[in-house]
């Protein structure tokens, strides 16, 4: 999608004094990444037009990777579904979910499982996988190669953030190396509930560890 936003190392975030923050998390966010609204913006108003544009002439499945980041994906289906009732063109669009376990090596390539789903629905259609973070890269590789076995018409990824890391197997970069959450971002299920992408404080790892 042309419409990513790209953060740069020297640009600070906001002060999170002046956000709407749950009391129980104003002791563990350093800073408020992107705010909730600027979230919204970018889905509503650029990606759900573009995946119409660049995707619809054929039934969509909107492909979940599960679990984090499901309201990215609630809220951009919702977009999906405004565009649909008002513009002259319109798409079928259909939802699945799929579960991942990963086998990490030092080596390039990843195994991975996918964990209960029949995915022999993918056939012929045009897919949109949604993701929460991409990191390194390598289990979003994997994934793509096993889903060409189920022969879809087209695949397209969408990740909400895109982190910048030395250990990225390629991926286009995009996001400063801090550790983030909310808006269904979690560490260690923590701070699903928090509306705002927020950074972490290092000491707040600690109080979450498992």
């Amino acid at each position: 999608m042309a419409c990513g936003l790209q953060i740069k190392d020297e640009e600070s975030s906001y002060n999170k004094n002046l956000f709407c923050i749950p009391k129980h998390y104003e002791e563990d966010l350093e800073r408020v990444f992107i705010p909730h609204g600027l979230v919204l913006d970018r889905n509503g108003e650029c990606l759900a037009r573009d995946i119409i544009q660049d995707m619809g002439s054929h039934h969509i499945v909107a492909l979940r990777v599960l679990k984090g980041g499901y309201k990215f994906f609630a809220d951009l289906l919702d977009h999906i579904k405004v565009l649909n009732q008002n513009s002259d063109k319109s798409v079928p669009i259909t939802v699945d979910f799929v579960r991942i376990k990963s086998y990490c090596s030092d080596s390039p390539t990843e195994k991975i499982n996918i964990i209960g789903e029949e995915l022999s629905t993918l056939n012929g259609k045009n897919v949109l996988v949604v993701e929460d973070i991409i990191e390194t890269g390598r289990t979003m590789r994997a994934l793509l190669s096993k889903l060409k076995d189920y022969k879809p018409k087209m695949v397209k990824v969408l990740s909400l953030l895109i982190k910048r890391t030395h250990q990225s197997s390629g991926y286009k970069p995009g996001y400063t190396d801090k550790f983030v959450v909310g808006y269904a971002l979690d560490y260690n299920e923590y701070f699903r509930d928090l509306n705002h992408i927020c950074i972490l404080k290092e000491k707040a790892k600690e109080k979450y560890k498992i």
